[in-house]
């Protein structure tokens, strides 16, 4: 870093006619850059600048050595124009974590109408359940459903989300509509295994936060998995109504006991704390919080 320092120093005296000058182009004292030209000529173990009272002039050395300067000069000034450039319109990869289900329901959707509303912007969107690691992974931004943990995390609302139970009529008609969370343990339960307690469901209610740990006749981590069974008729599920909405919409599922659901949890984008907003990530959370809004499609 001394050496490129120096080199800009050199290359800027040169240009400015005199060390008064290029210090106070630079914002420098006059005994700084003389020290900085000092050490530069010590490292390089040759003279650049023949100095005296009245004139300044270039060494056979420091005229060869100039035309390096000016060029690394050069590019250190396009490299910063262009994180300007990056930092002012998005561009460039946009590294994309999300969950399965929400990222095939709703995701798939919406990513052709970003990519034309930034036509800069090429997107790798990544979708698995598993809590990734942004920095370790190489992911710009994610979206994480649920409550948030992680401080090492920044984080913006997107959307509420709100958690039903559901079931289809025909299992309903079989086994009868349960009338209290306890009569839940009498039916089978259709539970998501990436919950830290997938068999015990906690839901606000009338009388405030309530739960009961219910028999899973099937687990899975995934959420499509789950509608599938409920929809066969498999049993009763605790879905989000981001997956369950256009189900309970067509008819084809139904609530079970709609006085309790979970709105303890949103949807969120994340983004490491290290890494600076860039105008491709700000322009992806803006657009995700705009489509999805504080009232979300899929609860119209």
């Amino acid at each position: 870093m001394d050496l490129l320092a120096g080199m800009a120093i050199f290359a800027r005296v040169v240009e400015s006619g005199g060390i008064s000058a290029a210090a106070r182009d630079l914002g420098l004292s006059k005994s700084a850059v003389s020290k900085q030209l000092s050490a530069l000529e010590d490292r390089l173990g040759a003279r650049l600048l023949q100095r005296t009272t009245r004139r300044m002039s270039l060494t056979e050395a420091g005229a060869g050595f100039l035309e390096h300067c000016r060029r690394v000069v050069a590019e250190a000034e396009a490299a910063e124009a262009a994180m300007g450039a990056l930092q002012a319109e998005p561009r460039g990869v946009l590294r994309v974590n999300a969950p399965m289900t929400f990222g095939t329901m709703h995701l798939a959707a919406a990513m052709p109408d970003f990519l034309a509303r930034h036509p800069q912007v090429n997107l790798d969107l990544v979708l698995n359940d598993r809590l990734v690691d942004l920095l370790d992974e190489g992911f710009d931004v994610a979206v994480r459903i649920g409550r948030l943990a992680d401080s090492s995390l920044v984080a913006r609302k997107l959307a509420p989300a709100r958690r039903v139970m559901v079931a289809a009529p025909r299992y309903l008609d079989a086994r009868g509509r349960p009338e209290s969370l306890a009569e839940l343990t009498q039916h089978d339960t259709l539970c998501y295994s990436y919950l830290t307690a997938a068999e015990e469901w906690r839901f606000d209610g009338p009388d405030g936060e309530d739960c009961v740990r219910v028999q899973g006749r099937l687990r899975a981590n995934n959420g499509e998995i789950l509608l599938a069974a409920c929809l066969a008729g498999s049993g009763i599920a605790a879905l989000p109504t981001f997956i369950a909405g256009p189900s309970l919409r067509a008819g084809s599922l139904v609530r079970v006991l709609p006085q309790y659901e979970n709105t303890g949890i949103a949807i969120h984008a994340v983004w490491p704390t290290t890494r600076h907003l860039t105008a491709k990530v700000r322009a992806f959370v803006d657009f995700l919080a705009e489509r999805f809004g504080p009232v979300p499609y899929w609860d119209a």
